[in-house]
């Protein structure tokens, strides 16, 4: 048979019961301390008190003159038990030099020798002793009494050990009603304080929280996406390694506040807002990063949990997805018209007329070639003049004439292993399609491209006879989000924040200007002899979808 193991205190059980433990000792302590004092203060009080009767009587004019008389006994008895009653002593005891007693509470005591020293009053001092004599253990004072210069008798006045504990004992009981209310009053406050512990601990002992911190600490560290904790005032209370990574900051961005970090404007207002944030998708300057926002609330507003997540591989894939899937629309608009110009040609020859089929398949042919050839002679670079080429053919598809200016020269070799080929299929695709959209139903729709290179710099130049940029929104149109049309299926405002972030991750320039011919002009500018690698960052493929 299986018992079961009790559960350890909680931590605010622990608590409680040390404090009420230390309370009780303290409590207790005091009384002890607070008894012998009294004690003592009792004594001195007693000793005082006996001095002070034994005086008077001893100074009384009425005793030294029954002291002359045959029987001062039948004069000092009365007179001794009238001043012990009023006076509150225990005895007055009166007796010769001898110690004989005059008088005594018991008259049978009386004719007896006084039990105590008197050496000190024959001597002419007055003094306190504490002695048991036969009325049991009592303070006593011992005075001499003077006539005519000379000691007559001594007096002794004292009040029994008894009485003083008594009195002792009186004061230790309101003491003991004080420090039991001060006892009850720490409890309740103990309890409150435990209860209000407990509550946030959720009752856990002292080993849970340390095993939860080890697992907390663990998790942390162990999760590769990055987690991102704020307080009440937006600073970073917490911060694993992922969104360290992530987030290009280090560890002691705990404690500064998100406005500080040095993000980017959209990423720094989505952290900052109060409203959840759900798969919103922000660019850094090398990441591109989902990020969702969670606000924490117990009653009041007490903190946000960030949560990010690295997508840019995954956007890099989709952008090379878009681009293969706009390659693939584009053949098959091809095969679909090679398709029927072949019809055309067959039905030529089957009608008699092979002349003017061959022809008509040498007409299309040259055209097809020509414009391989001026893309191919501009652009050598294979990987670009494919780019060109595709997107000449998906633009013709939309109604629009994508041509690659007479100015264009950018031989295959010419860029260096530190500018790869697939980020310039990001910046140059993207503006493409961002100008094909911007020229789209305008009367002559028409983009032009221009790759060149000038000193030490690779310059891209693509225009459109869109409707321009308007100069306000020559900075915001490059932020993340930003579009002057409607959003698709993908979501809008993506394509010119990416090519800006590849642009600044080889430390080139991008500019937006009116067209000579109306429309946008774009411009980027790539140093060929500084740029930097870029793995692991988005390349690989345009955003499908332009932006303005």
């Amino acid at each position: 048979m299986r018992f079961p193991v009790p559960r350890p205190r909680s931590l605010a059980g622990q608590l409680f019961a040390m404090q009420a433990v230390l309370i009780a000792v303290l409590v207790a302590g005091y009384a002890l301390f607070s008894y012998v004092s009294d004690r003592s203060q009792a004594e001195d009080a007693a000793g005082r008190q006996a001095v002070a009767v034994a005086r008077s009587v001893a100074d009384s004019p009425s005793v030294r003159q029954a002291i002359r008389t045959d029987d001062p006994s039948s004069s000092l008895q009365p007179y001794a038990l009238h001043v012990q009653q009023d006076t509150g002593v225990d005895f007055v005891t009166i007796m010769d030099t001898k110690g004989i007693r005059w008088t005594h509470p018991n008259p049978e005591e009386i004719g007896q020798r006084f039990i105590g020293h008197i050496e000190g009053a024959l001597k002419g001092d007055s003094f306190t002793e504490t002695y048991t004599g036969t009325l049991g253990p009592s303070v006593r004072a011992v005075t001499p009494i003077w006539d005519g210069g000379k000691i007559v008798g001594l007096v002794s006045a004292g009040i029994k050990v008894e009485e003083i504990s008594k009195r002792v004992q009186d004061q230790l009981t309101a003491l003991i009603g004080v420090a039991g209310g001060a006892l009850a009053l720490g409890a309740v406050g103990t309890y409150v304080i435990n209860a209000r512990l407990r509550r946030h601990t959720h009752g856990m002992n002292a080993a849970e929280l340390s095993r939860m911190h080890d697992y907390h600490q663990a998790a942390l560290h162990a999760v590769r996406e990055g987690l991102l904790m704020l307080d009440g005032q937006f600073r970073v209370a917490l911060i694993n390694d992922g969104g360290r990574e992530l987030l290009g900051v280090s560890e002691e961005a705990v404690g500064t506040s998100v406005a500080d970090l040095g993000l980017p404007p959209s990423l720094t207002g989505a952290l900052l807002a109060s409203e959840p944030r759900v798969d919103e998708v922000h660019l850094t300057a090398d990441r591109v990063l989902v990020v969702n926002t969670s606000p924490v609330s117990g009653g009041e507003r007490r903190g946000t949990v960030v949560t990010l997540r690295d997508v840019t591989e995954l956007q890099s894939l989709m952008g090379e997805l878009d681009s293969e899937r706009g390659f693939t629309q584009a053949l098959r608009s091809q095969a679909h018209e090679a398709a029927n110009r072949l019809h055309t040609v067959v039905s030529l020859i089957e009608l008699g007329r092979a002349e003017e089929a061959v022809e008509f398949a040498t007409a299309e042919l040259e055209l097809a070639q020509a414009l391989t050839d001026q893309v191919v002679a501009a652009v050598s670079e294979p990987v670009l003049a494919a780019l060109l080429l595709g997107k000449t053919a998906q633009a013709n598809e939309r109604g629009v004439e994508l041509v690659v200016s007479e100015d264009s020269r950018l031989d295959d070799g010419l860029l260096p292993p530190s500018l790869p080929a697939r980020d310039l299929v990001t910046i140059l695709g993207n503006l493409i399609d961002n100008a094909v959209d911007a020229a789209q139903g305008s009367v002559r729709a028409r983009v032009t491209v221009t790759a060149y290179t000038e000193a030490s710099d690779l310059v891209m130049r693509v225009s459109d006879t869109g409707a321009g940029v308007d100069p306000k929104h020559a900075e915001v149109v490059f932020e993340r989000g930003f579009s002057t049309k409607p959003a698709g299926p993908g979501g809008r405002g993506l394509g010119l924040a990416l090519v800006r972030q590849a642009v600044s991750r080889h430390d080139g320039t991008l500019t937006v200007a009116g067209a000579a011919g109306g429309g946008a002009q774009f411009e980027v500018r790539l140093p060929l002899g500084t740029a930097r690698a870029s793995e692991g960052v988005v390349s690989g493929g345009a955003v499908s979808g332009g932006d303005v």
